[in-house]
């Protein structure tokens, strides 16, 4: 697949992609300009650009390419991961808070560095209004919606990630589940261990020296006929830590692929991912130690779940 490159100069920086795309040595007009992005022929280092992103300004030694003869259409097709649709929940100059949707990575993955991430938006948004990159503070599972937390340089992200050593952040997640939790509300505390083969969390004994112990604390927050919504507040923050505790005790989140063991689990309710949301996280603000408290609203597919599990039955509000 043919195409054109430049690498923005020291003079253009701060130009507008548009702008710069429209010079009479490129494309040489804004029409011409507006068509390539919108058609999807336009990359930014490697990352495909919208029509939005001809505001975009530019830093020196972005690469830009325009693919002349990749096949378009007069209208882009939609993408459900469109990083531009990202909500920032919470900016300022050292940290930034994102509501990440459901089926989008946190960071990219090394064997799929062209699979759409947080990061990548970070990225793009930091360099073109601050000329900053993200550091990742903690992460969520590609298919669990809700907050996640970035730093914009190295001095924030130290002192956020010894917050998280410490266990000092309040996380809340809300899940559905199958079944009912005995007794309501609680503590879960298990030992694990995490497979680098099947890349799952395992549990373990207390002994086994690679094991990790993890703790969480959960309550009822409705109870239906088959299934629960549940509040947890993790204690650690171990990978796929609810996913697993939650299925260790017979409670598998509806909608779960990967932690499916054992006898008795259901699966009769149709859900495309995990019913997991990180609907809010608290941290002290690095700079000046100001408590922050980030929600992320309930997305469309878990409130339309919930409003259709009260349908089927009318629910009792945990006490």
């Amino acid at each position: 697949m043919g195409g054109v490159e430049w690498v923005v100069g020291a003079e253009a920086a701060g130009t507008r992609l548009d702008k710069f795309l429209a010079d009479s040595t490129r494309l040489g007009s804004r029409g011409r300009a507006a068509t390539a992005l919108e058609r999807g022929k336009v990359f930014v280092n490697g990352a495909e650009a919208l029509g939005a992103d001809g505001a975009t300004r530019l830093s020196e030694s972005d690469r830009i390419r325009v693919w002349m003869d990749r096949p378009g259409s007069a209208r882009r097709r939609p993408s459900p991961h469109r990083t531009k649709e990202l909500a920032i929940l919470y900016e300022d100059d050292d940290l930034i808070a994102i509501d990440k949707p459901a089926g989008l990575l946190t960071v990219p993955l090394p064997n799929r560095s062209e699979e759409p991430s947080v990061v990548e938006y970070l990225d793009r948004h930091l360099r073109s209004h601050q000329r900053r990159r993200p550091f990742v503070v903690h992460r969520i599972d590609r298919d669990t919606s809700g907050t996640v937390l970035f730093a914009k340089h190295a001095a924030a992200h130290s002192v956020l990630k010894q917050q998280f050593l410490r266990h000092e952040p309040e996380r809340v997640y809300l899940a559905v589940v199958y079944g009912h939790p005995s007794p309501p509300a609680g503590t879960w505390s298990d030992h694990l261990v995490w497979d680098q083969q099947a890349l799952i969390q395992k549990q373990t004994h207390a002994k086994d020296p690679r094991g990790k112990e993890a703790t969480s604390t959960y309550r009822t927050v409705e109870r239906f006929t088959k299934t629960s919504l549940i509040e947890i507040r993790l204690v650690t923050g171990k990978r796929n830590q609810i996913r697993i505790q939650a299925r260790l005790r017979g409670h598998m989140l509806v909608g779960e692929e990967r932690y499916v063991f054992g006898p008795g689990h259901l699966r009769s309710i149709d859900f495309p991912r995990q019913a997991l949301h990180a609907a809010s996280l608290t941290v002290r603000h690095p700079s000046t130690g100001k408590e922050l408290k980030f929600e992320a609203p309930l997305p469309e597919d878990f409130a339309s779940l919930l409003a259709g599990l009260r349908q089927l039955n009318e629910p009792r509000t945990a006490r």
